[in-house]
Formats: C-alpha cells, sequence, structure tokens
C-alpha cells in the first residue's frame, strides 16, 4: 500500500478521517459484541434449567405410558390413541436481539386431549396425555430458546471476526500508512527548507 501512496496532505487528512471512521466502528461493534455475549450467556441460563425440567417431565410421561401399556388390552390403547380430537397450529413470528432477526412460536390448540371412554383406559394414561399437554409449552419455548442461540452465537462469531479484522488490519495499516506519508512531507519539507537556504546564501553571497 505504501508504495502506490500518494505522499500528499489531502491523503492525510482522508486517512486521518478514515481512521477516526473505522474506530468508531470498531467501538460499535465491541459494544454489539458485549451486548450479544451478554444475552448469550442469560439465553444459556435459561436453556439449562429449562432442559432439566422438560427432560424430568417427559421420562415421567414415559414412564405413565409404560404403566398405561402394562395394564391395558393392546386393542384399548389402540381405540383410545387413534382417534384425534386436539388441533394444533403453529405461528412463527420474528423478533430483533441486537438486529439479529430470532424466531418466537405462538401456538393455538383446539378440542380435548382426551376423547375416549374411562371404562376401558387406565388412570396412568390419563395421567400421561396431561402431562404431554402440559409440558408442550415448555418444549417450544426449549426450541424458540435453541435457535435463538444458535443464531446469535453465529451473529457472535461474524461480529468478532469484524472487530479483530479492524483492530489487529485495518487501522493498524492505515495508521502505518498516515506514518509513512507524514514521513514523506517533513522529508519533502526539510528538502524544500535546504533548498531555500541555499537559494538565501547564493543571494546574500551576490
Amino acid at each position: 500500500m505504501q508504495a502506490t501512496v500518494n505522499a500528499t496532505r489531502m491523503e492525510l487528512l482522508s486517512l486521518r478521517r478514515r481512521v477516526a471512521l473505522a474506530a468508531r466502528g470498531h467501538k460499535l461493534l465491541s459494544q454489539k459484541r458485549d451486548e450479544i455475549s451478554r444475552q448469550l450467556i442469560q439465553i444459556s441460563r435459561q436453556l439449562g434449567s429449562l432442559r432439566q425440567e422438560v427432560e424430568k417431565e417427559l421420562i415421567e410421561i414415559s414412564r405413565r405410558f409404560v404403566m398405561a401399556r402394562a395394564t391395558m388390552e393392546p386393542e384399548n390403547i389402540k381405540s383410545a390413541m387413534e382417534v384425534a380430537t386436539k388441533k394444533f397450529s403453529l405461528a412463527i413470528s420474528f423478533a430483533a436481539i441486537m438486529s439479529v432477526k430470532v424466531p418466537k412460536f405462538t401456538k393455538t390448540i383446539d378440542g380435548e386431549i382426551i376423547s375416549y371412554g374411562y371404562s376401558t383406559t387406565s388412570g396412568e394414561l390419563d395421567i400421561a396425555l396431561k402431562g404431554l399437554e402440559k409440558v408442550f409449552d415448555k418444549l417450544l419455548e426449549l426450541a424458540e430458546k435453541e435457535k435463538q442461540a444458535q443464531l446469535l452465537a453465529d451473529e457472535l462469531q461474524k461480529t468478532r471476526r469484524r472487530v479483530n479484522v479492524l483492530e489487529h488490519v485495518v487501522i493498524p495499516e492505515m495508521q502505518q500508512t498516515i506514518r509513512f506519508i507524514y514521513d514523506k512531507l517533513a522529508e519533502a519539507e526539510r528538502d524544500n527548507i535546504s533548498r531555500l537556504m541555499k537559494i538565501a546564501d547564493m543571494i546574500r553571497s551576490d
């Protein structure tokens, strides 16, 4: 860059403005990086406890289903489960976290999850189905937060790369070029003064 740069005052002023602009960009990106990191830490903490809750409830639901199967005739289980009376729809909207679009899930459920008679079914099946209905909200929240964490982690990686490029490549290179131009201008100024002094000496000697 230095071999082809124009060592002029206009170029020096232009580079100084670009360094100032890059420094402001670096500051803003650093703030964005720090805020995304904070948001990720917060989501990660929520994910940890939420995942534990979901796993615990799903294990209990599975246990209840196993107990229901052990106490019911296979044909009764089949007839109880084959009629779908609960309708489910999912809407996805988007919110912005530090300019990153993250999904928000909204569910709509109509109908009752239990649609069978109680004479041929086990109470364990009722408890399992009710538990499954209850845990569904947490499953959606878990999926939502995991996707948010993934998108924020991707953005954090991009932002870190931009900060590093500005900090370790772009700004140092421009500052080095500024020093190069300044040295060239100072050298030219010294040569100018030397020539003027020689001319003055020549005039005085005449």
